[in-house]
């Protein structure tokens, strides 16, 4: 990075950068278990001579608990594509507008996630719903281990409560699908071919008036051999919604062959359940009482709101170990 020439090629630098801030997110923390134990053991000696120490030595050891418990966690993220940055994309499923105002609040729930662990966030693609809430939308999360975090959200989450679009107040069940994908740069060689990619463009929906976008400017790429579907509406650019777009289905590609590597690992073990898109990974509960529940770690909390401000990383954590369990 001290090259004079570094920030010459702008992908290349910050891909430098990204590595950089995950090796510290490792590096960091464990100079500081490795310091904390260093003190600990200097505390315990001391503790025969001096009661003040002795007094000290529960605190710093829960520190130190706490610390390699984190570390725990990081050891956990040894996937191939688990540093990469995420693609996050929401869908709006069954329950109709509660679904899109479900899928709406669930983007607004990550996007705080991200702000609360200081990574970067860009929107690629979103298509807001006429009546409320949107219909989908992709956005790319940037930071040490996004992917490695994230990839466990995919699945179907499920809300239960008392509809505000329902004149009558009856209780409804929405549902949104979310997928993850491991962002991957131009140097990894994807294998994807011309051929195999059917591109469509059309016109970009909107709110309606000046939003309106008069050009076909909005891509849609299909891959034939998979039946990957993307799309890319949120530039005016059709060359840069193509760009976009193509990014997402590589991303899309990558996350797939992750998921082949995955089903031959796990064939060496008894079945697992099913963790991926489509599956109900978990319920979020406002009616008859506030709770989130992950279908699959049991994690549970108390806080409905307190889960959608972005406070996920108990779940985020809960599955990381639940995977290794299932495992052993």
């Amino acid at each position: 990075m001290a090259a004079p020439d570094f920030w010459n090629n702008q992908e290349k630098a910050q891909e430098a950068v990204g590595q950089l801030k995950t090796l510290r997110g490792v590096l960091k923390p464990l100079s500081e278990a490795i310091r904390a134990a260093d003190d600990l053991a200097t505390m315990v000696e001391m503790a025969d001579e001096d009661a003040g120490f002795a007094a000290e030595v529960p605190a710093e050891l829960d520190r130190l608990e706490k610390l390699l418990d984190d570390l725990e966690l990081k050891a956990l993220l040894n996937g191939p594509l688990d540093a990469n940055n995420a693609i996050l994309t929401i869908n709006a499923r069954d329950g109709g507008t509660d679904a899109n105002d479900w899928a709406e609040m669930l983007l607004r729930m990550y996007l705080a996630w991200a702000q609360e662990q200081d990574y970067a966030v860009e929107l690629l693609d979103r298509q807001d719903n006429e009546e409320a809430g949107i219909n989908s939308a992709s956005v790319a999360i940037r930071g040490p281990m996004a992917y490695g975090y994230l990839k466990g959200e995919a699945g179907m989450h499920r809300l239960v409560r008392i509809s505000p679009f329902n004149a009558e107040g009856k209780r409804q069940t929405s549902f949104a699908a979310v997928d993850v994908s491991p962002e991957v740069s131009d140097s990894i060689e994807i294998d994807l071919n011309d051929e195999d990619i059917r591109e469509d463009v059309f016109r970009a929906s909107g709110a309606g008036g000046q939003h309106v976008n008069k050009t076909s400017s909005a891509i849609r790429l299909t891959h034939l051999p998979t039946g990957i579907v993307v799309q890319c509406q949120n530039e005016r650019s059709q060359h840069k919604n193509r760009a976009t777009a193509l990014k997402m289905l590589r991303s899309r590609i990558a996350r797939l062959e992750e998921e082949k590597r995955e089903a031959e690992q796990a064939a060496r073990y008894d079945e697992m359940p099913k963790t991926g898109f489509g599956s109900q990974i978990r319920n979020y509960f406002l009616h008859p009482d506030q709770r989130v529940k992950d279908a699959r770690t049991g994690h549970l909390v108390g806080n409905f709101h307190s889960v959608l401000d972005g406070n996920i990383q108990g779940f985020l954590d809960a599955f990381l170990r639940w995977r290794v369990r299932e495992r052993n």
